[in-house]
């Protein structure tokens, strides 16, 4: 394996379980982020193609563009059809959950969480509903769910060839498998591996595989990580170094030429709708010229920005990237890169 995307090598144990098939499907049940952290990622980029069931919307958007052979479910797999609440965890999107009491272990590393009903299906209604047949593997990481998506397959008519599962509690990282192991053994699975995060569990009409599947957790460096080599631009250890810098100087060289509807939305992107629709206060205007000019050194940079009348925070960002102070800020970023400064 040229490159693992996954937190602990999930990727790279079937690897050598399915001997670089080319094509196969999979199921990724709490998905997360195309790419970071993901275990069928690599997969996907042989040609595979899967359904990936991922209730953060964010999250779940960015498949159509970064996957968009894949099948996505904007909702969670439980034990019915219907909907549940959802506690979606800031920063930390890994411990969202429908379980309140995993969620709450996020405090433990400041961050807070926000409850909201999303749609529940059931796998064997989704695999139904898009005439899937036949799963090479099913992966499940659903922060301590994991019982209630598994209650939701028929596994005597779909049958997973392996199934991989995170197993420990999150935050404690307690074993928490107790719960739903008896169902996979009496449904004729075998269990091959506990890497200490995740337990994999093969069909055991699945002969070659199980055979084939590694007893032991592979060595840390049997696979360069996508994890060890951010960020891309300032990393050459990155597989896609060259280009995220190429990138990089062309969008600074370009920066103030870029439409203005751009720009802010470049700018507020990690607003919520809420705050920027809301009336923009003394506090408001002072925090957002700080984002965008953080650097106390040069209070000149920003003179006179905070007297700019504007009814909601969203206006007065508009206000700040149609400023005389943003438009010398574009071209202090620019001018290392559009042959303004000479550097050699």
């Amino acid at each position: 394996m040229d490159l693992s995307y996954a937190q602990n090598l999930e990727d790279y144990h079937l690897w050598q379980a399915f001997e670089g098939s080319r094509t196969g499907f999979y199921i990724d049940v709490g998905a997360g982020h195309p790419v970071a952290d993901n275990v069928s990622c690599w997969f996907y980029l042989q040609g595979w193609r899967g359904i990936v069931v991922e209730p953060q919307a964010d999250l779940a958007s960015l498949y159509d563009c970064v996957r968009p052979r894949d099948i996505v479910y904007c909702g969670v797999a439980g034990r019915a059809e219907g909907s549940v609440d959802f506690h979606a965890v800031e920063r930390l999107h890994g411990f969202s959950t429908t379980r309140a009491d995993a969620a709450q272990e996020a405090a433990r590393f400041g961050a807070a969480f926000r409850t909201h009903t999303v749609p529940m299906t059931t796998l064997t209604a989704l695999c139904d509903a898009h005439g899937v047949t036949q799963i090479d593997f099913l992966k499940v990481d659903v922060e301590g769910a994991e019982g209630d998506v598994l209650a939701g397959l028929d596994l005597a008519r779909l049958r997973p060839k392996v199934i991989c599962l995170e197993a420990v509690a999150p935050g404690t990282m307690e074993p928490n498998w107790a719960e739903w192991e008896p169902m996979l053994l009496d449904a004729d699975y075998a269990f091959v591996l506990f890497e200490g995060l995740n337990r994999f569990y093969v069909a055991r009409e699945n002969a070659e595989i199980l055979a084939r599947f590694p007893r032991q957790k592979a060595d840390w460096m049997a696979a360069p990580h996508l994890g060890h080599t951010n960020c891309a631009p300032w990393r050459d250890d990155h597989p896609d170094h060259a280009f995220a810098k190429l990138l990089t100087q062309n969008f600074l060289a370009a920066l103030p030429r870029l439409d203005p509807a751009l720009v802010l939305d470049l700018v507020t992107r990690d607003e919520s709708a809420e705050a920027l629709g809301a009336h923009a206060s003394a506090a408001d205007k002072a925090r957002a010229i700080a984002r965008v000019f953080p650097d106390a050194r040069f209070p000149h940079a920003s003179a006179g920005l905070a007297a700019l009348e504007a009814p909601t925070l969203r206006d007065f960002y508009a206000r700040l990237v149609d400023s005389d102070a943003f438009r010398a800020l574009t071209g202090r970023l620019s001018m290392s890169y559009d042959g303004g400064q000479i550097l050699d």
